[in-house]
């Protein structure tokens, strides 16, 4: 039996998925974002997966999948045009980076606007 006190703890750099240096992380982190802004919108909207699947063009065990944060058969191009079926707008900002930082990065950032918008976020 392990000690609690044995257990160590590292801080995150911010993007959990480059922590588990897993291949591609800004936009696993970014799939991610989108996914759980798609799930509170359904959620928020009392939609069961049968009717966000039809909402959405898709089928239920997609649904299913995209809720449980399954992501590997999502592309992000998919999970914008499901936000868009959802009757939300989606924009694109290009932007330069600050000179504080060596390359540019990916972010999702979803704004609360209405009943069931849902912010997204996470610290820069």
């Amino acid at each position: 039996m392990s000690d609690i006190n044995d257990t160590s703890l590292t801080e995150s750099r911010g993007n959990v998925f480059a922590d588990l240096r897993v291949e591609n992380p800004e936009e696993a982190l970014a799939k991610a974002k989108l996914a759980r802004a798609i799930s509170v919108i359904i959620t928020r909207r009392h939609l069961t997966q049968i009717q966000a699947a039809a909402v959405l063009g898709t089928d239920q065990p997609k649904v299913s999948s995209l809720m449980r944060g399954r992501l590997a058969g999502f592309s992000i191009d998919r999970l914008l045009r499901f936000l868009l079926a959802l009757d939300r707008d989606v924009e694109i900002l290009i932007k330069a980076k600050p000179p504080t930082r060596t390359r540019g990065r990916l972010d999702v950032v979803a704004v609360s606007r209405g009943r069931d918008a849902g912010k997204v976020s996470t610290p820069a």
